[in-house]
């Protein structure tokens, strides 16, 4: 047999060893998806925080039940480590460490290079790595397969396979998780596409596979570049509607009741998350190289980055048209994290409209449901969620709503309030005609 088809029987019957390297909000699911499915997964991640955690059988992500975790660990399938020489044991490597921007813009490919550095420590025949951090096209052409297998003498294709499976988790959803979110699946050679997508397949319910690892990187940046001039565009229609004297959001349930020809996106207060903020950027930046500019991706990503200034300085006027200024109010941000009813604060609108207010002058305080602390690392700025909110509320000259956690008594809210800046038509139909609401 050769050294694909033994691979591939061992992957098929499940007695492959698993890595996972780094397990957050992608590599921790990804895990539990495979440990259920029947594999044995070690968990492999500097953070001893994490690891310990596993270990007890507690989760710390909260889209992965503790229950599931602990069931996993007493069963044998699921163990973590900060220990990278278990890589030297294992038949299957997948790659989930971030890839954030630096505060220039440019790609921060720290988190990749290190995970590669270390597995290359421990490669040998007979191995298949998938690559699911998002990044520009060409890296895993470029970077990992000259780390991992020329400069060991393997050979690609032949003695190891190595492919390319973007992420698609979007926290706190539950329709689309894991398991039934479809796998795009791209591989240096058809070989490696084929094995790679024969373990993926055997826990994943559909795999689609695509002719390279350059077109597997490239769907993942068109299905966040699509959403993040979509949400550029209806981040200006706002400012338009604005200055129209104009109701956005009505205009856009009217344009959202055509049946066909038409997709809906709503404004906020900027953009937030692991994704969308983050990875068109990575797209924009590989094409410079090749003295291009992406002029969509820059220009959405000017739009959608200034709307927290934007709100700001809506929220200034609101407050001077009532015969207050900003300098010196006391205002209460309500929601922390980038979106609705999860503990993610990543890139987060919400930490630019606290830092930009703090900056005016104003005495700010936020709650989030989820979110008990924030630690601003840039900026050097730490805050606690309140406790009593609704105290908070009634002592605020002004409340303004960046998350829409549906946690929240907004009836309560409203009538309690001085005045409300709702950034995510969070109030809805009972703010219709209401004083002390301004909305986006």
């Amino acid at each position: 047999m050769t050294t694909k088809d033994t691979l591939t029987e061992k992957l098929k019957s499940k007695t492959a060893n698993i890595a996972i390297l780094g397990m957050g909000y992608v590599g921790l699911p990804l895990a539990v998806v495979f440990g259920e499915a029947g594999f044995k997964v070690t968990g492999v991640d500097p953070d001893r925080r994490k690891v310990e955690s596993l270990n007890r059988g507690i989760s710390y992500i909260p889209d992965v039940k503790t229950e599931a975790i602990a069931a996993l660990v007493k069963s044998g399938n699921l163990t973590a480590t900060a220990d990278f020489s278990v890589l030297k044991d294992m038949d299957a490597v997948s790659i989930c460490v971030p890839t954030p921007l630096r505060k220039t813009g440019d790609p921060d490919m720290s988190f990749i290079l290190s995970a590669t550095d270390e597995l290359a420590k421990y490669m040998h025949k007979g191995m298949v790595v998938v690559l699911e951090s998002t990044t520009y096209p060409g890296t895993t052409r470029e970077v990992l397969l000259p780390k991992l297998g020329d400069e060991k003498g393997l050979t690609v294709g032949e003695d190891w396979f190595l492919a390319f499976s973007p992420e698609r988790v979007d926290p706190g959803r539950e329709d689309w998780t894991t398991i039934n979110t479809p796998k795009v699946m791209g591989g240096i050679t058809e070989s490696c596409s084929e094995v790679a997508s024969a373990w993926y397949s055997g826990a994943i319910q559909t795999v689609f596979p695509v002719s390279s690892a350059e077109a597997a990187e490239m769907a993942k940046l068109l299905e966040n570049t699509f959403r993040m001039i979509n949400i550029g565009l209806v981040n200006e229609l706002a400012i338009m509607c604005e200055r129209l004297g104009v109701d956005v959001w009505e205009v856009i349930e009217a344009a959202a009741s055509k049946p066909f020809g038409f997709m809906k996106f709503t404004p906020g207060p900027g953009l937030g998350g692991h994704c969308i903020p983050i990875d068109p950027l990575y797209l924009s930046w590989k094409m410079k190289t090749f003295h291009y500019n992406a002029r969509f991706i820059e220009l959405a990503s000017e739009i959608n980055t200034n709307m927290p200034r934007y709100v700001v300085s809506r929220v200034l006027d609101a407050m001077n048209d009532r015969g207050k200024v900003l300098k010196g109010s006391r205002v209460l941000v309500l929601g922390a994290a980038y979106k609705p009813d999860i503990d993610d604060v990543r890139e987060s609108p919400a930490l630019d409209v606290i830092g930009l207010l703090k900056q005016k002058g104003a005495l700010v305080e936020y709650h989030d449901p989820y979110i008990p602390h924030i630690h601003h690392e840039y900026d050097g700025w730490q805050m606690d969620s309140v406790t009593d909110l609704m105290a908070a509320v009634r002592a605020a000259d002004a409340v303004v709503i960046v998350t829409n956690h549906k946690a929240y008594d907004y009836p309560a809210i409203l009538e309690a309030a001085q005045f409300i800046f709702d950034g995510r038509n969070a109030l809805g139909k009972i703010a219709k005609g209401n004083e002390k609401v301004v909305r986006l």
